[in-house]
């Protein structure tokens, strides 16, 4: 019984210290802030904003929430320490609430300047031909998947399928709270190793996707666009055939010239949709890739060597010859491969928030 007691102290003590990091009088404040904000005559008028500040909302209030519940449930496990006949009730308490504060615990680890905004994710169909497209599809599956479990809203920006299986590429906007911070550790190029369903010989086969995570940025954030500087194209959306088929150039594709960035947006029913979007997504990448020019030049003052991009094997996903997820970068590895592909990424993204954090990942 004295070990569990010192266990719940320790427990203890990291509940304040996490609580300090989050700072929830800070949040209780900026959730009166928010109500004032949408009790206004005019808070809808611009939607997508305000979509952002309901979806912020929702992410205080039950962030709030799980830290009241974490606080009664350390209450409850002090009055069980008191019994020798509930230790093995006490036992379990304290491992579900240990999983509870870990969980918390996560979230004072997306403190980035960009962590908290909605992100564009690209995957990227690599080497390997149809089976890679399929890949690709798989991967945009395991993603959509992961969102929703999350609440997220997910919004398809622009998407390329294959003429046989799967997908060349796709990007899709997920909007949610640190929906970035979550996301950025998955940037990188994706292996996967199995039996290939296209092959007739029932080989195995290895292929790659890339993804891509950028933040959405706000239109405070200015990203000066010339003109000039763009080629614009129209096209014909891709469908599903016959009737679905646009009989008009919907679609926009943007090709930043100094940088040679290509953007494109079919999802829209106007011309004039899809161009802003596309501009929009052109202002984040641009945006990145600033960012990404600047840690260059500290780490080269630094005399640091460290490549920065995203064209390097970050996971591999094994079905064959064994069954097993691998991130390169953290070692975390789990055999349930059908679980992950499922959208069940979280222990990934977690292991990589702590790698990160504790320097590995500078």
């Amino acid at each position: 019984m004295l070990e569990l007691k010192g266990k719940i102290e320790e427990l203890k003590g990291k509940f304040v210290g996490i609580t300090k990091i989050l700072n929830t009088d800070k949040l209780k404040k900026e959730l009166e802030s928010i109500d004032k904000t949408m009790a206004s005559a005019n808070f809808w008028n611009n939607q997508e904003k305000a979509k952002g500040i309901v979806l912020r909302r929702k992410w205080i209030e039950e962030m709030l929430k799980e830290i009241e519940e974490i606080s009664k449930r350390l209450s409850d496990v002090e009055e069980l320490s008191q019994s020798e006949e509930l230790t093995p009730v006490l036992e379990e308490e304290i491992e579900e609430l240990e999983k509870k504060l870990n969980n918390l615990e996560i979230k004072t680890l997306l403190s980035e300047d960009m962590d908290s905004r909605n992100a564009y994710l690209t995957v990227q169909a690599g080497a390997g031909g149809t089976e890679a497209c399929d890949w690709a599809d798989m991967l945009l599956r395991m993603y959509r998947r992961w969102a929703e479990r999350k609440g997220y809203e997910i919004e398809v920006v622009d998407i390329t399928p294959d003429d046989v299986a799967g997908i060349k590429s796709a990007t899709f906007l997920i909007k949610g709270p640190f929906a970035y911070g979550y996301l950025k550790g998955e940037q990188g190029v994706h292996r996967l190793v199995r039996i290939s369903p296209f092959d007739a010989n029932a080989r195995r086969h290895t292929s790659f996707a890339a993804v891509s995570v950028i933040p959405q940025i706000d239109e405070d954030i200015k990203v000066e666009i010339k003109d000039e500087d763009l080629k614009i194209e129209t096209f014909r959306a891709s469908g599903a055939g016959g009737q679905y088929v646009n009989k008009t150039d919907t679609a926009v594709r943007i090709t930043h010239i100094p940088t040679g960035i290509v953007v494109s947006c079919q999802q829209e029913r106007s011309q004039f949709q899809n161009k802003r979007k596309a501009l929009e997504l052109l202002r984040a990448k641009l945006y990145k890739l600033e960012l990404e020019r600047l840690e260059e030049k500290k780490k080269k003052l630094e005399g640091e060597k460290t490549d920065i991009g995203w064209g390097y094997q970050i996971r591999s996903y094994v079905f064959h010859p064994y069954r097993m997820v691998k991130d390169l970068r953290t070692g975390y590895e789990t055999t349930n491969v059908e679980a992950v592909i499922d959208g069940d990424i979280d222990p990934f993204i977690e292991s990589y928030l702590r790698w990160k954090a504790a320097g590995a990942g500078n």
